[in-house]
């Protein structure tokens, strides 16, 4: 065993696991850890994780010989080829100087491996930056939300046809690689709303996978309403739409990481989600 659970567990001030990203807390354990260096060579995926769902290797493995392990800090660092590359160092440790050791440490790595970006990301600081939010299925239900919500194949044609222009206009929030995975048929309904026989907003894909524990998780989804069309309640009308989906095919809970102070956080708050911590990334 690499990793000492007795000194791992009190610096993980949020659940984030490296290339996994967040965790219930209940399947946050040192095995996990040890999973994640053990398949960093093997450009292959854990059973959980939620990569997994899109195919080809993983794009991003841990330096299991840069890793440093101690009862004050731990620092894992990530490097990925996706774009043009970058090094990530998750800095666990309750002391402020861990910052600055992984920052120097992704700096030569990102040297080493010929890539330009360095980043640290650090599951704790000020309540700023990326906030882990927990819905749970089994404390209550989930009721169907009133208004035009279905899933994009239900609609009729002419409507169907609109959610192509639709992807592309929010190309940067993921529903353009969205739709391409839907005309392949390789993944799971994407749900969405129409106003005036037009969609202006959607939510999926709706899959549900197995954590490392086997409890049921409803996957993170692509989210995204027209800027024409915001502030009529639509994306509050999705995103209760997907949670009866999930709690209705037997999901237990969903993570999800949301920037804090924006839309999407705000919802959230609103919608009395369990926060469970907060991620900080430092461009080096």
């Amino acid at each position: 065993m690499f990793f000492r659970w007795d000194w791992l567990r009190p610096q993980l001030t949020a659940p984030i696991v490296p290339t996994l990203g967040p965790l219930h807390p209940d399947a946050l354990t040192v095995g996990v850890f040890e999973e994640v260096l053990r398949v960093a060579d093997t450009g292959g995926f854990l059973p959980y994780d939620k990569d997994r769902r899109w195919g080809g290797e993983k794009a991003e493995r841990v330096l299991r010989e840069d890793v440093v392990h101690q009862a004050e800090r731990t620092l894992v660092p990530t490097v990925t080829r996706r774009g043009r590359g970058t090094v990530k160092v998750f800095a666990y440790g309750m002391r402020d100087s861990v910052v600055n050791e992984a920052a120097e440490l992704a700096t030569k790595l990102a040297a080493a491996h010929d890539v330009p970006g360095a980043r640290v990301v650090r599951p704790l600081g000020p309540e700023s930056g990326t906030r882990i939010q927990l819905k749970d299925f089994t404390t209550g239900p989930c009721p169907a939300p009133d208004g035009s919500v279905r899933p994009v194949a239900a609609w009729p044609t002419a409507v169907q046809e609109t959610f192509a222009p639709f992807a592309e206009a929010m190309a940067a929030d993921g529903l353009a690689f969205l739709h391409t995975r839907m005309r392949a048929g390789r993944c799971g309904p994407v749900l969405a709303a129409a106003v005036e026989d037009r969609i202006v907003g959607a939510i999926g894909p709706m899959e549900i996978q197995p954590d490392a524990i086997g409890h049921p998780q409803l996957m993170p989804q692509y989210f995204a309403v027209l800027p024409d069309a915001r502030g009529q309640g639509l994306g509050r009308l999705l995103w209760r739409a997907a949670m009866h989906w999930g709690r209705r095919h037997g999901a237990a809970y969903q993570l999800l990481q949301t920037e804090v102070g924006g839309p999407s956080d705000q919802l959230c708050l609103s919608e009395g989600l369990n926060s469970l911590g907060f991620s900080h990334t430092t461009h080096v």
